[in-house]
């Protein structure tokens, strides 16, 4: 299936209809249970869990990315750190640390109240925008949690803007 194919599919889908549509259009492995989806993504560091809720009494759908990163107690304090340095400069979305399993995950949501629809193309632009940001900043909690480094250490050595190719 064609990307062009689910927008005409989907012209009233519901937002789950609309991302399980996009991720078989992907060819990307996904499970469906009512309103929630999970994914499987091969990233550029490691593969990502997506996963999307959809409250349709609230009108909200929950989009998280999770980039298979376990945080262990010792380290936690660190991660903290580095999530709140990383959060201050996110536009959409926001990086947490699940306190009860220290999984690290990104999380998105978009209210879609009046009328329940999610376009592919807004599809497209939130999964985009999450597996951007979890890659962009995957190498900082690898220096944090590995590689010794403070979460503004990290940050500094990750974001250096490189030019050309090796």
């Amino acid at each position: 299936m064609m990307l062009d194919e689910v927008e005409e599919d989907g012209d009233d889908a519901v937002p789950i209809d609309t991302l399980e549509r996009y991720f078989a259009a992907h060819g990307w492995k996904h499970e469906r249970d009512g309103d929630e989806i999970v994914a499987h993504v091969k990233g550029s560091w490691t593969e990502f869990e997506l996963r999307a809720i959809w409250r349709g009494e609230d009108g909200v759908l929950q989009f998280l990315a999770l980039p298979d990163i376990r945080v262990a107690d010792e380290r936690r304090g660190a991660i903290y750190e580095t999530i709140g340095l990383i959060n201050e400069q996110l536009w959409i979305g926001h990086f947490e640390l699940w306190s009860s399993s220290g999984i690290l995950l990104y999380r998105h949501a978009a209210m879609l109240p009046e009328e329940p629809v999610l376009t592919i193309d807004q599809a497209e632009m939130m999964i985009d925008a999450a597996i951007d940001e979890c890659e962009r900043f995957y190498p900082v909690f690898q220096f944090v949690l590995w590689g010794g480094k403070s979460p503004k250490e990290a940050i500094a050595a990750s974001m250096i803007e490189t030019q050309g190719e090796a």
